[in-house]
């Protein structure tokens, strides 16, 4: 048992800790007017830390244990989890062909900032949209999850 909340502390720990990433590397594309490869780069790498801090516990630790603890919170846990990886799964249909357009027309290394972002493409403005969507939904997904999780580790674990 003493094992177990070690392990469950460190998994909530990581996950809890990738936000302030995921924010971060939000942060970065916001605030700039125009992006360019080394925005978009240095935006990434907060970006992959914080899934990478969120995806090592879910895969090594939380979905071999799932089965076990099928029920009430779990379940909904999993589900809205689940969700979130799906609609980030949704976002990258739209950034991948966003970042070839914008590849294609050297609009990383060699920025015009007069250039809209919707000429370039006939579909650029549904591969934006779906980009926001599945962005948007994957963290507020992954906030529910979060939430659910740390119900489920303070109900589980509670050190009285």
């Amino acid at each position: 048992m003493v094992e177990d909340v070690a392990v469950a502390t460190v998994a909530a720990a990581m996950v809890t800790a990738s936000f302030p990433f995921y924010i971060y590397g939000a942060w970065v594309v916001i605030d700039t007017e125009t992006v360019t490869w080394g925005v978009l780069t240095h935006h990434l790498k907060f970006i992959f830390t914080g899934l990478a801090l969120n995806t090592i516990p879910v895969v090594a630790w939380m979905l071999p244990r799932l089965f076990d603890q099928l029920g009430g919170f779990a379940v909904l846990h999993a589900f809205f989890g689940v969700q979130a990886y799906a609609l980030l799964v949704f976002a990258l249909t739209g950034i991948v062909p966003i970042l070839r357009a914008k590849r294609e027309y050297n609009l990383y290394h060699d920025p015009d900032p007069s250039v809209d972002i919707d000429d370039l493409h006939e579909n650029m403005s549904a591969w934006r949209l779906r980009l926001r969507a599945g962005v948007a939904g994957y963290v507020v997904c992954w906030l529910v999850a979060w939430v659910l999780g740390l119900a489920r580790y303070v109900l589980r674990y509670q050190f009285v």
